[in-house]
């Protein structure tokens, strides 16, 4: 096969008159095919394709650390059973130690046991343990569970104990995890979705997860790749049988009808304004207005507990307070920036600035007035500073409502000509529960997440930055494809192999060594 692949490369470079530069495109296919053989042959030799620490048994604490009810070791690897024989000691046998070691547990069952010391024999604790035998377990490895009291003096002698254990060793952040991907019981995207949901803390977070981490995603883009398969099949059928056939025409041309659908649908999902993206960091929220206008008591308000000082002097705001907040379901990250003024302060002017810099930044941004220094002089007001950074997408709250008259607001609110105007007290509390149920009905609008559309909307497929990059590439590739000419068809068959690869990086199913640390090194320890 590779030396097929090999001989139709160099045909094409004979025949062809194109430029330079795509030959030397395929001359670095041509190398990539070398490649692959010298792959091949590593992998017939099991040493070079396992490292020692893969091949090593691996433990950790599972459960974060502190005081709780119960707390999780696991062991996972090839060795996994003689922790279980040296440590794990069942009440049933305490009678005969000799016979408790000697004796391999029933997979998949939770025992009663003692944990001991491997070497005094010293009761350790007293809990449960489990054994699951691979590769029905998390790893695909021989994996015991120990379930014991979670006291720090507990958690440290059975992890002190493990260390005697010269065939064990501690387990690296996410090792756990990356031993089910390197096992196949995960794809990237499913540890991925997995890290999400560990990380969840809305709703629409926990959903995305959810089916990240339940392959939804995985299958989603490998029905991409199997249609770019499909394409490159009817497009090799064309280089390998098409001489002297009539076939020509009509399969080159049926691959790139089905290249450009599938181009199309990629378009589609980059073009989602990073929803996805946003959706799993979190919607960047800006509050901006002049000072004094209520934008920490906002902020306050929104998080329920005194996260900014408030005061009657203005300016009291003069760097940016950040928080993490749940809104309407979707994971809000809230910023109060400084009050926007002519000011001669000059730390009041460096936060006026980033305020700006924060405001052209944001997803989402709040414009806080107070009504009642808006009509001071009888007529509306609004500072230029101020009305030059609102549009028709800002959200709008015009605070002290309780001091002003419903025609004034009335007024302002058509004179800025927003989608979204609420009016509040924030000092009495007039009008907050209305804002804050309309304004998370707002953002769930913003980003398609209303609860009685779920079922008619897409759910992102875009959820990493590396899942975009992989995409846009494949996109070039497909693009590449269709703007080559039939004549030069084995062109077209590797600008499809090269989109299939884009898209198979983005699930790990081809060599992705260079972004595996960087899935990984984000998981906890016990992970």
């Amino acid at each position: 096969m590779i030396v097929h692949r090999l001989a139709r490369h160099f045909t094409a470079f004979r025949k062809s008159k194109r430029s330079f530069s795509i030959l030397s495109r395929h001359l670095d296919a041509a190398s990539t095919v070398f490649a692959s053989a010298a792959r091949l042959e590593r992998v017939e030799d099991p040493e070079l394709v396992l490292s020692d620490a893969q091949r090593r048994t691996i433990y950790a604490l599972s459960t974060p650390p502190g005081k709780a009810g119960v707390a999780v070791i696991r062991v996972s690897g090839p060795d996994a059973l003689r922790v279980w024989s040296c440590m794990v000691m069942a009440n049933s046998d305490a009678r005969s130690k000799d016979k408790a070691r000697e004796t391999d547990p029933e997979p998949w069952k939770m025992h009663r046991c003692k944990i001991i010391h491997p070497e005094s024999g010293e009761s350790l604790d007293d809990g449960l343990a489990v054994f699951f035998r691979g590769p029905k377990s998390f790893t695909t490895e021989d994996v015991v569970e120990m379930h014991i009291h979670s006291g720090r003096a507990i958690i440290a002698s059975i992890l002190s104990a493990l260390s005697r254990l010269s065939f064990c060793r501690p387990a690296e952040r996410g090792e756990f995890t990356r031993r089910a991907f390197e096992g196949g019981r995960l794809d990237l995207t499913q540890v991925e979705g997995l890290k999400d949901l560990i990380d969840a803390e809305t709703e629409s977070q926990r959903k995305a997860a959810l089916k990240a981490a339940g392959g939804t995603t995985r299958a989603r883009f490998e029905s991409m790749r199997d249609e770019i398969i499909k394409c490159l099949a009817l497009v090799e059928a064309l280089i390998d049988f098409g001489e002297g056939e009539e076939i020509e025409k009509g399969v080159y041309e049926l691959a790139r009808k089905r290249a450009l659908v599938l181009y199309h649908t990629i378009q589609h999902h980059l073009s989602d304004n990073r929803r996805g993206e946003i959706l799993r960091s979190g919607i960047r929220l800006a509050i901006f207005g002049p000072p004094n206008a209520g934008k920490s008591s906002l902020l306050n308000f929104l998080a329920q507990r005194e996260a900014a000082i408030v005061t009657p002097v203005p300016g009291t705001t003069r760097d940016i307070l950040e928080l993490s907040l749940d809104i309407g379901g979707l994971p809000v990250i809230v910023a109060d920036t400084a009050g926007l003024r002519h000011t001669d302060d000059v730390v009041e002017k460096i936060g006026v600035e980033r305020a700006r810099q924060t405001i052209d930044k944001s997803d989402v941004s709040l414009c806080v007035l107070s009504l009642p220094e808006l009509t001071l002089s009888g007529t509306i007001h609004i500072p230029p500073a101020i009305s030059s950074l609102i549009s028709e997408d800002t959200i709008l709250l015009l605070n002290k409502a309780d001091l002003v008259s419903a025609s004034h607001i009335n007024a302002i609110s058509k004179l800025l000509g927003v989608k979204h105007t609420w009016q509040v007290s924030l000092t009495s509390g007039e009008g907050t529960q209305a804002f804050l149920e309309g304004f998370g009905r707002a953002l769930q609008e913003r980003y398609d997440m209303l609860q009685e559309r779920v079922s008619e909307i897409e759910e992102p497929l875009i959820t990493h930055s590396r899942h975009r990059a992989h995409l846009e590439s494949a996109s070039k590739f497909l693009q590449a494809f269709l703007d080559t000419p039939a004549e030069d068809v084995v062109f077209g068959a590797e600008e499809l192999r090269y989109a299939a690869q884009a898209i198979g990086k983005i699930s790990g199913l081809i060599d992705v060594e260079d972004v595996l640390d960087a899935v990984f090194r984000d998981f906890c320890i016990g992970k």
